[in-house]
């Protein structure tokens, strides 16, 4: 299917999402002029409708005014980036950051171009890998005009009619929420709602996770426990006697479960092809969101442990607990003279 109202958009950064968003602009009839400092990754994507540049001024110079420039990059870089294409942009011009970005930078931002003439639009993008298929969910940020002049873009981005049943009882029909894209309010409202999303996720990631960890440990009462003071005992280890296919069990859950979900599709995937996930480590990273979703909530007033507690989750598979742990090892043997014992 090809829009009926195609544009032209430069693409900043070429990771495992921008360069989907290039295929999915240029399959539907856009042209796209693509950027990121890895030349290879832009040549590859060259071809029928898509260029690519050599510089942000290169990119600049190859787009026809009014100009649309979609920054898909870490939010570490996007200060750096936005002030560079401050210099080469002009009036009217728009700038779109698709990142994580923090939405209090995307007010100050877009205040700070504005005095220029050039337009700024936070867009919180969720679909990850799949994206260019399935079709990405969009949180917009932005001046109204500006949001509605660059609707086919959007349209094109998100997942659109994908088959998912309307909500019952849902009366509206206006909008383009069932399409998989908001204008949630003006600058920064995009990466707001796109952070709260990311701090739900973070929560329901580990509610799943710490789920599955338990049935796997369903069997700890057929393993023999050490039997000294530093050990609290099993008191009935036959009540813990399961030897459960944790595979399957994720499978079984993705058929009519109420906690059936595309994260539960994953899990699933991955533990098909590889029961242990031998091949990670258990070291979960973060990119700021959740710390910013406590951030609000704190300031808002509003109780978010379950969220919370993911993050601290997320900051001790990483050992940063494990100073606390010697500390804790260091009162008992002060204390208790008890000795700590050595890792299993």
């Amino acid at each position: 299917m090809t829009t009926t109202n195609p544009m032209q958009i430069g693409m900043v950064g070429l990771g495992r999402m921008g360069a989907n968003l290039v295929r999915r602009l240029a399959r539907d009839g856009h042209s796209c002029v693509a950027y990121d400092v890895n030349q290879e990754t832009v040549h590859g994507l060259e071809g029928d409708r898509v260029k690519g540049a050599s510089s942000l001024a290169n990119l600049v110079e190859q787009l026809a005014t009014p100009r649309t420039v979609w920054l898909m990059i870490p939010a570490a870089l996007t200060e750096q980036v936005v002030e560079e294409l401050s210099t080469l942009l002009g009036v009217d011009d728009v700038i779109i950051d698709g990142g994580n970005s923090y939405y209090r930078d995307d007010i100050h931002r877009a205040e700070a171009l504005s005095k220029k003439g050039i337009h700024y639009v936070d867009c919180g993008t969720s679909g990850g890998v799949f994206g260019l298929e399935r079709g990405f969910s969009l949180m917009i940020g932005g001046e109204d005009k500006v949001v509605e002049r660059l609707d086919p873009i959007f349209s094109t981005i998100a997942p659109g009619l994908d088959g998912v049943e309307p909500t019952p009882g849902r009366t509206r029909t206006d909008g383009t929420a069932q399409l998989g894209y908001l204008h949630c309010g003006p600058n920064g409202a995009g990466h707001f709602v796109k952070m709260v999303h990311n701090g739900i996720e973070y929560g329901m990631m580990a509610a799943i996770a710490e789920g599955l960890s338990i049935l796997k440990h369903a069997n700890v009462g057929k393993s023999a426990v050490a039997t000294d003071a530093e050990t609290s005992p099993l008191r009935h280890p036959e009540y813990y006697q399961y030897d459960i296919d944790i595979a399957e069990v994720a499978e079984l859950w993705r058929h009519g479960s109420v906690v059936s979900s595309w994260l539960v599709d994953l899990t699933a995937s991955a533990l098909a092809r590889s029961p242990e996930l031998d091949e990670f480590t258990g070291r979960v990273s973060d990119s700021g969101e959740g710390r910013w979703t406590i951030e609000a909530a704190i300031e808002e007033s509003v109780p978010v442990p379950v969220i919370a507690a993911s993050l601290w989750q997320r900051f001790e598979s990483r050992g940063a607990g494990a100073f606390a742990g010697k500390i804790l090892s260091a009162m008992r043997a002060e204390f208790g003279g008890h000795v700590e014992k050595a890792s299993e």
